[in-house]
């Protein structure tokens, strides 16, 4: 059975693919960050379907503690699945805030660059001697740094950071048989940044050639196909997953 850790696990996005993964067969560690309750759901979720998760605390905008979570993560691989490695990761824990350029305030860059670029870079970096030979790093990009979106510049600049740091990832961790790609979503009806109200949905869903706005397992089921063998070839990609948004 191939483990996969999934950050920001306990809901949207990360919610859908921890189950997605799990219905493929992969053992899920799944993070939460202040929810618990949300996390428990979804390996409840899981586990009632006949598939194995765990969920581990984990704020990704805080880099000294991810040596202690790569600890708890040997000590629940042992435990759970009597194994000693993990075989996929998925940067996808984030946040939305929307505040034009003149008015974001150094605190909000920096918060957010933690979690959409430093985060995955350390966390990464400290998982590394813990993830198999063959293995597979997935991060969340977004189609907001394809597309200006006024009132989303830092997300946007750190997302596509993120694809770069994608490259560089496949680039320097070849030689162990990791690839390395990167999920960019356009529009998913979600909570990130406060969720969708009715005028904006409409506006969205119709710059989106397929005529709506995604939904959190249209992703999930993505995360899921791109870390299966079926697509063992696809390295180095960046691949949008928004409906034919503004093309």
């Amino acid at each position: 059975m191939d483990i996969v850790i999934i950050t920001g696990g306990s809901r949207g996005i990360g919610a859908s693919a921890a189950k997605a993964c799990a219905q493929a067969g992969m053992g899920v560690i799944l993070t939460y960050n202040q929810n618990p309750e949300a996390a428990r759901r979804v390996v409840l979720s899981i586990e009632e379907t006949g598939g194995q998760a765990v969920a581990l605390q984990l704020d990704v905008g805080v880099s000294a503690s991810f040596a202690p979570f790569r600890d708890a993560v040997a000590s629940t691989l042992l435990s759970k699945w009597q194994r000693a490695d993990f075989d996929a990761l998925v940067n996808n824990a984030g946040y939305g805030l929307y505040a034009p350029i003149p008015v974001v305030t150094e605190e909000q860059f920096d918060g957010l660059f933690n979690v959409h670029l430093k985060g995955p870079f350390f966390l990464t970096q400290a998982l590394l001697p813990l993830m198999a030979d063959g293995g597979h790093i997935l991060n969340m990009a977004s189609a907001t740094s394809r597309v200006a979106t006024a009132g989303v510049a830092p997300y946007a600049a750190f997302k596509g950071g993120l694809e770069v740091l994608t490259r560089y990832m496949a680039k320097e961790f070849g030689t162990r048989r990791i690839r390395a790609n990167s999920i960019a979503p356009g529009a998913i009806r979600t909570e990130l940044g406060g969720g969708l109200n009715d005028e904006f949905e409409a506006m969205l869903a119709g710059q989106t050639a397929l005529g709506r706005v995604g939904e959190a397992d249209d992703v999930g089921r993505v995360v899921a196909s791109l870390l299966s063998d079926a697509n063992g070839w696809i390295n180095a990609q960046s691949i949008e997953v928004s409906g034919g948004y503004l093309i």
